[in-house]
């Protein structure tokens, strides 16, 4: 709101009444409307030394509107909204002069700008834009070795944003490992997505905590179990050791017995004898130790405990150790109702205990709702008692009762629960367990709960007659989920689930990415009347680059990202593309490799591109090391 204010007023200074602020639909955007006034893939001639009262009327509609944007004053700092406004004097706004400012007709036909420099202001003045911006994207794209080579031999020259660069040049690809090497002095954000491993051999033992942890703070670590191993062992601070060996753990990797030896003997011992995979051997010391709370983690892992410690457990002074050796105990041993009455909030036990006949059937009866809902979890429940609850008045009582792994099929069906289609869904982990039975997928894939079906479908793979069956689940989500996850998914579906799915933040590369996803006779979906569709003729192998060039022009965005994203992309369509209405589009055709020198070195001294721009794959190595070492000169000040 205070951006808001502030810019409105300006305008009202300069003669101009605010009407609107608004997107430009498929006029230019903001950003490349900067671009174009900073001489950034401009077409010649724009430059002027003034601005006349003749340009003003030229820009102004019959109503005398206008879109203008003012440096500094966008609104929450957006470059996507121009302000509309409307200009009734005969002279000229007063726009001139700081901070500089950026016009465009309602037409797009009629650009205006005055921007500061280095070398002073630039003033632009532009009419017929888009016919001017086809005619320079065309001689950009004309671009020589000789002339790309020149571009090339200036850059980076004067560095105009080399924190951009340093924040950006990590995610080339073009980048050769030993840069990237050298680039964690200066910046190591760009592990978070690395994937390489002489890099990430390289992060792991970096003399900098911060980035050796980098590789461990994503959402999927790339780190091999060696590399895990060499990060925790690195690591000074003995409570994040142990969180790190944690996370390794969670990852599957195994500690070698040494490493779990060193964590018990350092001061994070409680946190450390929670540890997946720690020896049986460690139980009889961590049983008899001084900390209750270590005492009560050997509880965990009561089967492997000898009976001496167990009845050591159960008689423990510390009330804390107590109940967490009964509640093991009595997993298998019945909980009588005196025992049940002493313990502190029983929730725990309710939930995984298995209680005395007389007991549970008092329990499963309680007028408490929460008692009840506590035991419709509880895997050590008797059938008598699952069938109690199977009737329960309370909805979410009979839902956890119906996603039992002891009800069979014609039990479930009889069971009245609630499902939302719509909502997020888990694996059920008993499903998981299963995924490897071959019979117990086809008997669980027929289930009529859809949350059962959709966790077979997540299996990675799956007798033919099942994924039969579940390609034509009437839940799309199930026939998602078997796109997403299971390799043996048919083709006809995995065509069926693009029409209406392109990724998620869990498997963003699938359908398309799919195996069996159809990689020919894509061509027929050209006309399509789905852009999503018809971006998928690019994928044929018979597609040719003029196919590239119509998608360019398609009137969908997504197709036309597709076209930017495409390696065959003409030269003049990639400069073209910077213009798009669509910031995914530009985005992306700023890192097409065929995007000519001469804009590509423009857009890496933008600061609005210059992140981005880094990244392209067709700046050449050297050129990419000269920038780095520019970028590691800036942070060094």
């Amino acid at each position: 709101m205070q951006h808001e204010q502030k810019l409105h007023g300006l305008l009202a200074r300069a003669g101009l009444t605010v009407v609107e602020d608004m997107r430009p639909g498929s006029l230019l955007p903001l950003d490349a409307g900067w671009r174009i006034a900073r001489g950034i893939a401009a077409p010649d001639g724009a430059a002027r030394e003034a601005l006349d009262a003749t340009w003003w009327r030229r820009l102004a509609d019959a109503d005398g509107e206008f879109l203008v944007a003012v440096l500094g004053h966008r609104i929450g700092g957006n470059d996507s909204l121009w302000t509309r406004v409307r200009y009734a004097g005969e002279g000229v706004p007063g726009l001139t002069g700081d901070p500089g400012f950026v016009a465009l007709s309602l037409d797009g036909q009629v650009l205006l700008a005055e921007v500061p420099g280095a070398d002073g202001s630039r003033v632009t003045a532009f009419d017929r834009l888009p016919e001017r911006l086809e005619e320079a994207a065309a001689a950009a794209g004309r671009e020589t070795e000789v002339e790309r080579a020149e571009v090339w031999a200036a850059v980076p020259g004067r560095p105009a944003w080399p924190l951009h660069w340093a924040e950006g040049i990590g995610s080339n690809p073009a980048a050769p490992d030993e840069l990237l090497i050298r680039l964690l002095d200066v910046e190591a954000g760009f592990l978070y997505g690395c994937d390489r491993p002489a890099v990430l051999d390289a992060a792991v033992a970096h003399p900098d905590p911060h980035v050796r942890s980098r590789p461990a703070d994503t959402f999927r670590p790339k780190l091999t179990s060696d590399q895990w191993v060499r990060l925790v062992r690195a690591e000074p601070s003995p409570s994040r050791r142990v969180h790190q060996a944690e996370r390794a753990c969670a990852w599957g990797v195994e500690l070698p017995g040494d490493l779990y030896a060193d964590l018990l003997a350092g001061p994070s011992r409680a946190q450390a004898a929670e540890l997946p995979g720690l020896p049986a051997s460690h139980l009889p010391s961590l049983a008899a130790d001084a900390d209750p709370r270590v005492r009560a983690t050997a509880c965990a892992r009561w089967e492997d405990l000898a009976a001496s410690m167990r009845a050591r457990l159960l008689a423990d002074t510390d009330d804390a150790v107590r109940t967490a050796a009964l509640l093991a105990h009595h997993t298998d041993v019945p909980m009588p109702r005196e025992v049940f009455a002493a313990l502190p909030p029983p929730r725990r036990a309710l939930e995984q205990c298995r209680l005395s006949p007389e007991l549970e059937a008092e329990l499963v009866r309680d007028g408490d709702a929460e008692v009840r809902r506590a035991l419709a979890a509880n895997p050590r429940l008797s059938a008598h008692s699952v069938a109690v609850l199977a009737e329960d008045p309370h909805d979410d009582i009979r839902s956890a009762v119906a996603l039992r792994p002891d009800l069979d099929e014609e039990q479930r069906a009889a069971v009245r629960y609630d499902f939302d289609p719509t909502s997020m869904s888990r694996t059920l982990p008993w499903v998981q367990d299963l995924h490897g039975d071959a019979d117990a997928m086809r008997r669980l894939a027929v289930s009529s709960h859809p949350l059962i079906r959709r966790s077979v479908a997540r299996a990675r793979h799956l007798p033919p007659d099942v994924v039969e069956r579940l390609a034509r689940d009437e839940d799309r989500t199930v026939r998602l989920f078997l796109a997403e996850s299971c390799d043996d998914a048919p083709a006809e579906m995995l065509l069926e689930v693009w029409r209406w799915w392109d990724g998620s933040f869990s498997h963003p590369d699938r359908p398309r990415s799919h195996p069996n996803f159809p990689r020919t006779g894509l061509l027929r979906y050209a006309d399509d009347p789905a852009g999503r569709m018809r971006r998928l003729t690019l994928d044929d192998p018979e597609s040719t680059p003029a196919d590239v060039a119509r998608l360019a022009r398609d009137p969908e965005a997504e197709v036309r990202h597709r076209a930017a994203e495409d390696p065959r992309l003409s030269p003049a369509d990639a400069v073209r593309l910077l213009n798009d209405p669509a910031a995914h589009v530009r985005g992306t055709a700023m890192r097409n490799l065929r995007l000519p020198a001469c804009v590509l070195a423009g857009l890496l001294h933008d600061r609005d591109t210059a992140w981005v721009a880094v990244t392209n794959p067709a700046i050449p190595v050297p050129v990419l090391h000269r920038i780095l070492a520019a970028a590691s000169a800036a942070v060094a000040v």
